[in-house]
């Protein structure tokens, strides 16, 4: 089979997964529609930076059918849709509509939620290495917990390189900055012998000559990056709490609809029209 000849597969193999779930499909063809519509408002507004947002939003919503194909894993509906939902709300609300901005808690709830679905994704990949007779181990429910856990804060700590990466390399805001009215610094001793001098009730800064004019001082992305970091591991505890209840009970009703499983075999070889 040629390269071009994988591709066509790979790809009707991705168009039927899109389309195998009435519900998913609806959710991802309204989101798409209404991505496409802010992408034409922004190339009008001449907005380039949130066209390509607008690109890379298109492309992440078809990234969970792409990773079901590729890894031979089935998402459930509800888990789909949240993905989805959840890619639309950082992208398109978060940063071209300022979500970030006009709600201050709406980057700790992706964060949080981003916790919760990456434990899941790690929890469900620990279980298919459990159900495959080929291996010979099998991984107890509490390790199961503590892999789906670590899974998830690795991939809440290398969003946060990134940030740092294109804030430092680009710079851009990734990172949101955090108006704080105390700090402690031993870099402010004047004899230099490592000893903490806190400033509090700061009112005002001054830069080259000129106020900021935010009532405070500003801390450049630390606070944000901790807090991301904090949240995201609530939602990685609490969700591998309940996949430490999945394992130990297989009670399926706790996290059915959140847990992707492995695909049944040849579901993606039978010919599509």
């Amino acid at each position: 089979m040629s390269f071009k000849e994988k591709c066509q597969r790979f790809w009707r193999a991705v168009k039927t997964e899109l389309h195998e779930n009435r519900n998913t499909f609806m959710v991802y063809t309204g989101l798409r529609l209404l991505v496409i519509l802010v992408m034409i408002m922004q190339i009008f507004n001449q907005n380039f930076e949130n066209v390509f947002l607008c690109i890379l939003t298109l492309f992440l919503m078809i990234m969970p059918s792409i990773v079901q194909v590729t890894f031979k894993m089935e998402f459930p509906s509800m888990l789909e849709i949240i993905i989805l939902l959840f890619i639309f709300a950082a992208e398109i609300l978060g940063e071209i509509q300022a979500f970030y901005i006009q709600f201050p808690y709406w980057d700790t709830i992706l964060h949080t939620l981003n916790g919760f679905l990456c434990a899941a994704l790690g929890l469900s990949l620990v279980e298919i290495l459990n159900s495959d007779k080929r291996l010979k181990f099998q991984l107890s429910p509490l390790f199961t917990a503590i892999v789906a856990f670590c899974f998830s804060m690795t991939i809440g700590v290398l969003w946060e390189f990134f940030e740092f990466g294109m804030d430092t390399f680009f710079g851009l805001d990734m990172q949101k900055d955090t108006i704080i009215h105390t700090i402690s610094s031993v870099m402010l001793d004047p004899a230099q012998r490592n000893n903490r001098v806190a400033i509090r009730n700061i009112q005002e800064v001054m830069i080259n000559g000129e106020p900021l004019g935010l009532g405070g001082y500003l801390d450049i992305g630390l606070i944000d990056t901790m807090e991301d970091l904090l949240v995201n591991f609530v939602g990685a505890f609490i969700f591998s709490a309940l996949g430490f209840f999945y394992a130990r009970h297989k009670d399926k009703r706790l996290i059915d609809n959140l847990v992707p499983t492995a695909m049944e075999k040849d579901k993606h070889n039978k010919p599509t029209k």
